[in-house]
């Protein structure tokens, strides 16, 4: 199988750092999330007699056991992200989950239109039509598979699109995949999909994960391809780790001249895996969506491995 792509840091990116005390004032006081406290017991009839005089009299003090309190991880992220958030015009929604502990968080919970980042979708379900019917994707559709995620081809996209039965196709099978919160764009406009960042988070953790709806194979031929996309379309969620697979998407809409900038994928960043995804939307240019999606992606690893 094709190895993770692996490239150097991009200078000059900051790196957001959270302190339990920072996430406890961002959120207006609010306890939001602080490190896990070891429930602990201590007796104080080691200490010097005239200080467990002065505390206990002549009995034995023992502090009681405290529970471990209960991370918020959602506003953990929420916080982080404050630093991030744009303006009024362009909004963003971000999933992320670390992958050892299994603690995921959530930022945003709106639909946004998918661009190319359905093509794994797409892909996902051709898959799974294929394990059905006890077969292997033909020579074509192993080609049209390829473009589609590693050039992000959209004649191989239709296609495919055509392929699994298009909106009603794409939503059955996500049925399956445990997509709740996704609908296939109507007619040809696969690229209007609308789905959530919760939902992509979802699929990621199909592909990337163990579960039993899409087998090995299958699962490792998407990975595969999504550590290859062509060296232009190398941005996204790609700038929180030091190595990725990922797929993005980005779309100009007409109506508004605004872009709608998508990134999803799994980072390694510090010896610890991640899944990612960002959707945004409303953003002045292409430039400025990208920057948004790096910032988020960053921003949400940094947040949630600071709070495991």
């Amino acid at each position: 199988m094709p190895s993770a792509h692996s490239r150097p840091r991009r200078g000059g990116r900051s790196r957001l750092c959270l302190s339990a005390a920072a996430v406890v004032l961002a959120a207006g006081g609010v306890y939001a999330a602080l490190p896990a406290l070891e429930a602990s017991s201590r007796d104080v009839s080691s200490a010097p007699s005239s200080f467990a005089s002065a505390v206990a009299g002549p009995s034995t003090l023992t502090v009681a056991e405290s529970e471990e309190p209960t991370v918020d991880y959602d506003a953990v992220l929420a916080a982080a992200m404050k630093s991030v958030v744009p303006g009024a015009d362009a909004k963003v929604s971000v999933a992320v989950l670390d992958v050892r502990s299994g603690k995921s968080a959530t930022y945003g919970t709106g639909a946004f239109d998918t661009a190319s980042i359905v093509k794994v979708d797409i892909l996902a379900a051709l898959l799974l039509g294929a394990q059905d019917d006890g077969r292997s994707l033909t020579a074509q559709e192993k080609s049209y598979a390829t473009s589609m995620i590693e050039n992000s081809s959209n004649a191989s996209a239709t296609a495919l699109w055509d392929a699994i039965g298009g909106a009603d196709g794409l939503d059955a099978a996500n049925k399956r995949l445990g997509l709740s919160g996704t609908t296939g764009g109507e007619g040809p406009r696969w690229g209007l999909t609308r789905t959530t960042a919760a939902d992509q988070l979802t699929l990621l953790n199909v592909v990337f994960g163990s579960g039993p709806v899409l087998d090995a194979s299958s699962r490792a031929y998407i990975k595969g391809l999504m550590g290859q996309v062509e060296a232009d379309q190398q941005w996204g969620v790609s700038a929180a780790g030091s190595s990725w697979e990922l797929k993005n998407g980005w779309l100009p809409r007409s109506a508004t001249g605004l872009w709608d900038i998508n990134s999803i994928g799994h980072v390694t960043e510090g010896g610890r895996s991640y899944l990612l995804a960002v959707l945004s939307g409303g953003n002045a240019s292409q430039k400025a969506g990208i920057s948004l999606v790096e910032a988020a992606a960053t921003t949400a690893v940094t947040a949630i491995a600071g709070a495991v």
